[in-house]
């Protein structure tokens, strides 16, 4: 198999894997496989530059999942893992040796990387930091140690740095469907989603079918509109970059089809639209789907979502004081906010999520931020 056949290969199954996270194992198997990688981790930091949580993080090696390694890594690492702070600082997509976010002494007296790093074989791995959309502040993508040799050769970094854009894209989209509460959709189902907009398109870019707020927003044709049926953008700057996007994920057949994001926005306005499209993949297709070309996931940047404390409160039987720590953690406030504003301390708004994790099985706040999300 070719180098590029090889990369295409990774790429349809990246696609797979933005609608069913189960497909995640055999896509980070196949990079490890291409790369020539001992592993890959992937993790989804939220919030301010000096407080970013940690609301997602996987750890794959040879195909397997090692949740093992993740707790360890959180439970016992991070928060004094002196790496952090630094990539924080990176560039997005700027790929560095891991080795390079130690000081020199601290290769020495790190427990992060003579402890940890060594058990799961990352201390000659590479890091990146990925931006992300809305108010998440960025992904971080590290590889662990070449398989063949200490040193990274050229062919490796190439076939890497090809892989960013759509890394990125698959955390992207599945952060977008995990905060709506979606871990497994077809194409059909999504276009059941709210919150976000959602076309199927043909090969012709003619738009097959949409959700509710997809028409909202070609309705009103700010940025985007449905002419003679097909996709398009309204103004001109913007209608070039979008046919550009739409010809790489819509080539002609035989070629291979490729993803990809873009924003649309425009002075004096205080909102835009990110616009992710990915092709479909074989196993998407059934006999309804047969003419679906490629998904397009519509997300309004800088838009709150509605969310009416009345819903949240029935649908998740919470008490007043719940609802409102639940609503006020999902609009972005901190449990130190929350606690000023109802005049409480810390330990009772965390005793309050504590009666409300255990309620509805959540393991913490990201969960409990999608399952209101998935309400608005």
């Amino acid at each position: 198999m070719s180098e590029q056949e090889s990369f295409e290969r990774i790429l349809r199954s990246l696609y797979a894997a933005m609608l069913d996270d189960g497909r995640y194992p055999e896509t980070f198997a196949l990079i490890d496989e291409t790369c020539g990688v001992k592993g890959t981790a992937l993790l989804v930091g939220q919030g301010p530059r000096i407080d970013v949580r940690v609301s997602a993080f996987g750890f794959y090696q040879r195909g397997q999942r090692l949740l093992d390694v993740e707790s360890d890594y959180l439970e016992n690492y991070h928060h004094r893992d002196e790496r952090v702070p630094r990539i924080r600082r990176l560039a997005y997509g700027y790929l560095v040796p891991g080795t390079d976010l130690f000081y020199a002494e601290e290769l020495k007296t790190s427990a992060t990387y003579n402890e940890f790093c060594a058990r799961a074989e990352t201390q000659n791995g590479l890091v990146v930091r990925l931006e992300a959309p809305g108010d998440y502040s960025h992904f971080t993508w590290a590889l662990a140690d070449p398989l063949r040799s200490a040193a990274w050769d050229s062919g490796q970094i190439r076939t890497i740095e090809r892989l960013l854009p759509h890394v990125r894209q698959l955390a992207s989209i599945r952060l977008i469907l995990a905060n709506a509460g979606i871990l497994v959709a077809s194409l059909e189902d999504l276009l059941d989603a709210r919150g976000f907009g959602v076309l199927h398109l043909d090969r012709s870019k003619r738009i097959l079918a949409a959700n509710g707020r997809a028409l909202d927003i070609l309705r009103s044709g700010t940025f985007l509109s449905d002419q003679g049926g097909h996709f398009r953008a309204r103004l001109p700057r913007d209608r070039h970059r979008l046919d550009r996007l739409l010809a790489r994920a819509l080539p002609p057949r035989g070629s291979a089809a490729v993803g990809g994001s873009m924003s649309l926005g425009a002075p004096g306005l205080p909102s835009g639209l990110v616009v992710h499209i990915k092709p479909t993949v074989v196993s998407e297709i059934d006999c309804g789907d047969a003419h679906i070309a490629a998904l397009v996931l519509i997300v309004e940047s800088g838009r709150r979502p509605c969310i009416e404390r009345e819903l949240v409160a029935e649908a998740l039987d919470l008490t007043p004081t719940e609802t409102l720590v639940a609503v006020w953690l999902t609009e972005g406030k901190h449990v130190g906010e929350i606690a000023k504003a109802l005049e409480r301390k810390e330990s009772t708004i965390y005793w309050h999520l504590s009666q409300i994790y255990a309620r509805h099985e959540l393991s913490g706040q990201a969960d409990l931020v999608r399952l209101v999300l998935s309400l608005a």
